[in-house]
Protein backbone atom coordinates (compact mmCIF):
# COMPACT_ATOMS: atom_id res chain seq x y z
CA UNK A 1 0.00 0.00 0.00
CA UNK A 2 1.27 3.69 -0.73
CA UNK A 3 0.72 6.94 1.16
CA UNK A 4 -1.50 8.14 -2.12
CA UNK A 5 -3.44 4.94 -1.09
CA UNK A 6 -3.92 5.40 2.47
CA UNK A 7 -4.74 9.37 2.25
CA UNK A 8 -2.15 10.25 4.90
CA UNK A 9 0.03 12.45 5.31
CA UNK A 10 3.73 11.78 5.60
CA UNK A 11 4.70 11.36 9.62
CA UNK A 12 7.07 14.20 10.88
CA UNK A 13 10.08 13.30 12.26
CA UNK A 14 11.96 15.44 14.22
CA UNK A 15 15.83 15.28 13.51
CA UNK A 16 19.03 16.81 14.75
CA UNK A 17 18.32 19.82 12.61
CA UNK A 18 15.18 20.63 14.23
CA UNK A 19 16.46 20.43 17.51
CA UNK A 20 19.32 22.84 16.66
CA UNK A 21 16.97 25.01 15.15
CA UNK A 22 15.17 25.06 18.09
CA UNK A 23 17.59 25.45 20.57
CA UNK A 24 18.98 27.94 18.71
CA UNK A 25 15.64 30.00 18.50
CA UNK A 26 14.79 29.76 22.02
CA UNK A 27 18.51 31.14 23.37
CA UNK A 28 18.89 33.72 20.55
CA UNK A 29 15.17 35.13 21.86
CA UNK A 30 16.65 34.68 25.84
CA UNK A 31 19.81 36.60 24.65
CA UNK A 32 17.79 39.10 22.76
CA UNK A 33 15.52 40.15 25.57
CA UNK A 34 18.38 40.72 27.93
CA UNK A 35 20.13 42.79 25.52
CA UNK A 36 16.95 44.90 25.57
CA UNK A 37 16.94 45.04 28.98
CA UNK A 38 20.31 45.86 29.80
CA UNK A 39 20.49 48.69 27.27
CA UNK A 40 17.01 49.72 28.86
CA UNK A 41 18.44 49.87 32.36
CA UNK A 42 21.02 51.91 31.63
CA UNK A 43 20.04 54.32 29.27
CA UNK A 44 17.38 55.60 31.82
CA UNK A 45 19.11 55.58 34.94
CA UNK A 46 22.57 56.80 34.66
CA UNK A 47 23.62 56.19 38.28
CA UNK A 48 25.50 59.53 39.14
CA UNK A 49 25.00 60.86 42.10
CA UNK A 50 27.68 63.40 42.14
CA UNK A 51 30.65 64.35 39.58
CA UNK A 52 33.57 63.68 41.81
CA UNK A 53 33.30 61.37 44.76
CA UNK A 54 36.53 62.17 46.41
CA UNK A 55 35.77 65.63 46.62
CA UNK A 56 32.50 65.30 47.97
CA UNK A 57 33.57 63.17 50.30
CA UNK A 58 36.20 65.29 51.88
CA UNK A 59 33.46 68.12 53.16
CA UNK A 60 31.28 65.24 54.27
CA UNK A 61 31.24 64.96 58.08
CA UNK A 62 31.66 68.62 58.37
CA UNK A 63 28.44 69.07 56.64
CA UNK A 64 26.71 66.31 58.06
CA UNK A 65 27.59 67.91 61.85
CA UNK A 66 26.77 71.29 60.70
CA UNK A 67 23.23 69.67 59.34
CA UNK A 68 22.32 67.87 62.44
CA UNK A 69 23.20 70.64 64.57
CA UNK A 70 20.14 72.98 63.04
CA UNK A 71 17.82 69.81 64.64
CA UNK A 72 15.24 70.41 62.11
CA UNK A 73 12.40 67.42 61.94
CA UNK A 74 11.59 67.53 57.96
CA UNK A 75 8.10 65.85 56.69
CA UNK A 76 6.30 66.51 53.09
CA UNK A 77 2.94 64.78 52.18
CA UNK A 78 1.44 65.68 48.64
CA UNK A 79 -2.13 67.08 49.15
CA UNK A 80 -3.93 67.15 45.83
CA UNK A 81 -1.38 68.55 43.34
CA UNK A 82 0.30 70.16 45.57
CA UNK A 83 3.46 69.12 47.67
CA UNK A 84 3.51 70.46 51.35
CA UNK A 85 6.62 70.40 53.06
CA UNK A 86 6.86 71.16 56.65
CA UNK A 87 10.15 72.27 58.58
CA UNK A 88 10.17 72.10 62.40
CA UNK A 89 12.81 73.40 65.01
CA UNK A 90 14.40 71.41 68.15
CA UNK A 91 11.84 73.45 69.73
CA UNK A 92 8.49 72.40 67.80
CA UNK A 93 7.64 75.61 65.90
CA UNK A 94 8.58 76.25 62.09
CA UNK A 95 11.49 76.99 60.83
CA UNK A 96 11.91 79.85 57.99
CA UNK A 97 14.79 78.94 55.59
CA UNK A 98 16.34 81.44 53.49
CA UNK A 99 15.80 79.22 50.46
CA UNK A 100 14.28 75.42 49.68
CA UNK A 101 14.27 73.97 46.14
CA UNK A 102 15.18 70.28 44.90
CA UNK A 103 14.00 67.88 42.24
CA UNK A 104 10.87 66.15 42.79
CA UNK A 105 10.79 62.58 40.92
CA UNK A 106 10.92 59.25 40.40
CA UNK A 107 13.71 57.18 41.92
CA UNK A 108 14.15 54.99 38.70
CA UNK A 109 14.28 57.43 35.94
CA UNK A 110 14.36 61.45 35.08
CA UNK A 111 11.91 61.48 32.69
CA UNK A 112 9.62 62.88 35.13
CA UNK A 113 12.00 65.19 37.43
CA UNK A 114 10.87 68.50 38.08
CA UNK A 115 12.08 71.35 40.30
CA UNK A 116 9.33 72.95 42.51
CA UNK A 117 8.75 76.58 43.52
CA UNK A 118 8.06 76.80 47.12
CA UNK A 119 6.12 79.80 48.62
CA UNK A 120 5.36 80.10 52.67
CA UNK A 121 1.93 79.28 53.90
CA UNK A 122 0.61 81.59 57.27
CA UNK A 123 1.24 78.37 59.07
CA UNK A 124 4.98 78.08 58.39
CA UNK A 125 5.14 75.05 55.46
CA UNK A 126 6.23 75.67 52.43
CA UNK A 127 3.89 74.80 49.16
CA UNK A 128 4.34 74.12 45.95
CA UNK A 129 2.53 72.93 42.81
CA UNK A 130 3.55 69.32 41.64
CA UNK A 131 0.74 68.97 38.84
CA UNK A 132 -1.29 65.34 38.93
CA UNK A 133 1.25 62.31 39.65
CA UNK A 134 1.01 58.85 38.69
CA UNK A 135 1.04 56.07 41.53
CA UNK A 136 3.86 54.25 43.11
CA UNK A 137 7.19 55.60 44.74
CA UNK A 138 7.85 59.42 44.50
CA UNK A 139 11.46 60.93 45.63
CA UNK A 140 11.62 64.86 47.14
CA UNK A 141 15.49 65.18 47.28
CA UNK A 142 15.14 68.93 49.28
CA UNK A 143 18.07 71.45 49.69
CA UNK A 144 17.14 74.30 52.19
CA UNK A 145 19.37 77.18 53.01
CA UNK A 146 19.41 78.10 57.28
CA UNK A 147 19.23 81.49 58.16
CA UNK A 148 22.86 81.31 59.20
CA UNK A 149 23.51 80.02 55.88
CA UNK A 150 24.13 76.29 56.86
CA UNK A 151 22.89 73.86 53.69
CA UNK A 152 20.47 71.49 54.72
CA UNK A 153 19.10 68.14 52.44
CA UNK A 154 17.22 65.67 52.63
CA UNK A 155 15.69 62.58 50.83
CA UNK A 156 11.80 62.22 51.17
CA UNK A 157 10.07 59.37 49.77
CA UNK A 158 6.54 59.34 48.99
CA UNK A 159 3.96 57.44 47.83
CA UNK A 160 0.64 58.19 45.75
CA UNK A 161 -1.57 55.55 45.30
CA UNK A 162 -2.58 54.28 42.03
CA UNK A 163 -5.33 55.53 39.67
Amino acid sequence: MTMADKGDKPEFELTGKHVLAITVSAFSIIIGVNLFMAFSAVGTFPGLETPNSYVASQQFDQLRLAQEALEWDVSAELQGEELVVDIKGADGYAVEVVKIGGIFGRATHVKDDQEPVFSQTSTGAYVAHVGELAGGNWNFRMTATAQDGTPFQQLIVLYVAGT
